[in-house]
């Protein structure tokens, strides 16, 4: 927004209101997202497959490692033969019935790598009336390393360092991670072989793809190294690639491909497109009429940006009304400033919306589930159509900031940064816009926004 245009007064009294409503939301978002409900409840479910097996080995891998196996463990306690626990160094504590290990995020490090030997040991020697519970969240493919023979962890560190500076989406960057894994590709669930695996997945991916999420362990694929120099290939980092990497997926070219395990059986039981329909339940009880991104927001930032903001421009002719959306963007990384995606969308969408012509008040928000945007204490950023001006009167040129990935600073100085939220859980990133006040009858700030019911059964919104 330039600086000579401002919200009238009416417009900048509602926007506290407006914001509180948008907080809300993402906390909506991450409840339906709650790992400890939504395995308990599954478990239930899967109590005469449970009871059938000799023992259990359980694996939990993600950022949501935890709480996950908390809640698996009254189910399978008086069979359980070995828990290994792989999280994020925030998320770690000691159990007395399990051995937690702290993996590196959102780069592999030698606690990734005491995880992944940890997995395999666990998985020797099963039998095939034994059970191995598999319990996935967002984060695993970077928690968990196993690489081949040849391949050493700094190696890894250097190409996922370069997959996540290059813009590579998370199916690209995964399917290189799958092909370079003795545990990704399907690979934790051959070694399972001859036991069975029961999976169950919170979805951080496009299409909750179990090919995809944490890079496929209990996935029914092959790795495709050729696929994985595609990729390489199309981002340009061929010619920067580790030599180990090159020569293990030019080896794996010409070796026979292994065979899946055929006793896997995988269960999504939340993913983002859940967390957005309980975004959206809330907002359609509130009266605002709710438009929804279709499918899975991704690609680079700049441009889900423009997607975004030219939705909110359509949203806003017809009285209160909302965008909602769900995905994970990519940054190309350009400067070395502070930031996050979720941040750096944020800034991008307060500069291209401006003030709409009629004066609509506006909020929006985006943020990661999993409490976090990028290596910063934020999980996302909130802005209105004050945001520019914070900034400026603060000192900071937000364009300047923008063109070299500081997003970070500029969110602080506006005072738009989202809090960092311990949410135990990850589905990748959801983003709300809110367009026009909220009337006597709608719902009135966001304070109660999360204790609505947002599991009912509700007709969908438009999809643009």
């Amino acid at each position: 927004m330039s600086p000579d245009v401002l919200p009238d007064r009416d417009e900048a009294a509602c926007l506290p209101e407006l914001r509180s409503e948008a907080l809300a939301l993402y906390r909506a978002a991450v409840k339906a997202a709650d790992p400890r409900r939504l395995v308990d409840r599954a478990l239930e479910e899967e109590a005469p497959a449970l009871a059938a097996a000799r023992r259990v080995v359980m694996v939990s891998v993600g950022k949501a490692g935890l709480a996950m196996a908390e809640a698996a463990r009254p189910h399978v306690a008086y069979r359980l033969r070995h828990a290994v626990v792989v999280t994020t160094a925030q998320a770690a504590r000691p159990l007395d019935w399990a051995r937690v290990i702290a993996g590196g995020h959102p780069l592999p490090d030698k606690g990734s790598l005491e995880g992944g030997a940890a997995v395999v040991s666990a998985l020797a020697g099963l039998r095939e009336d034994d059970l191995v519970l598999l319990l996935v969240s967002g984060g695993g493919s970077a928690l968990l390393a196993a690489p081949p023979p040849g391949v050493s962890i700094n190696d890894k560190v250097r190409l996922a360092n370069a997959l996540l500076r290059s813009g590579a989406g998370i199916g690209e960057m995964n399917a290189v991670r799958a092909a370079v894994s003795a545990l990704k590709g399907g690979g934790l669930a051959r070694l399972a072989m001859p036991a069975p695996v029961l999976a169950l997945l919170l979805s951080d991916v496009p299409g909750d793809d179990v090919g995809v999420i944490a890079s496929g362990l209990s996935a029914p694929v092959r790795p495709d190294p050729a696929r994985a120099l595609e990729v390489l290939r199309r981002h340009g980092l061929l010619d920067g690639a580790p030599r180990s990497v090159l020569a293990h997926l030019d080896d794996a070219l010409a070796a026979p491909r292994p065979i899946p395990n055929p006793r896997v059986r995988n269960r999504v039981i939340g993913s983002n497109s859940i967390s957005v329909d309980a975004m959206e339940a809330v907002l359609r009880k509130s009266g605002r009429r709710v438009l929804r991104v279709p499918g899975w927001l991704e690609g680079a930032v700049a441009q889900a940006a423009e997607r975004l903001v030219a939705l909110m421009r359509e949203a806003a002719d017809g009285g209160p009304a909302a965008v909602v959306a769900g995905g994970e963007t990519s940054v190309l990384v350009r400067g070395s400033g502070q930031g996050g995606r979720n941040q750096e969308l944020a800034l991008r969408v307060a500069l291209l919306f401006e003030r709409l012509p009629s004066g609509t008040p506006w909020v929006f928000l985006s943020g990661g589930t999993d409490g976090r945007d990028g290596p910063t204490d934020a999980a996302g950023g909130l802005v209105d159509p004050l945001s520019l001006s914070r900034m400026r009167g603060a000192g900071l040129d937000p364009e300047a900031r923008l063109a070299r990935n500081d997003s970070y600073p500029a969110l602080v100085a506006s005072g738009d940064v989202l809090p960092l939220e311990a949410t135990d859980t990850n589905v990748a990133d959801v983003q709300v816009a809110l367009l026009g006040r909220a009337g006597p009858d709608l719902l009135p700030g966001g304070a109660r926004v999360e204790e609505r019911e947002t599991e009912a059964a509700m007709e969908p919104s438009p999809r643009l």
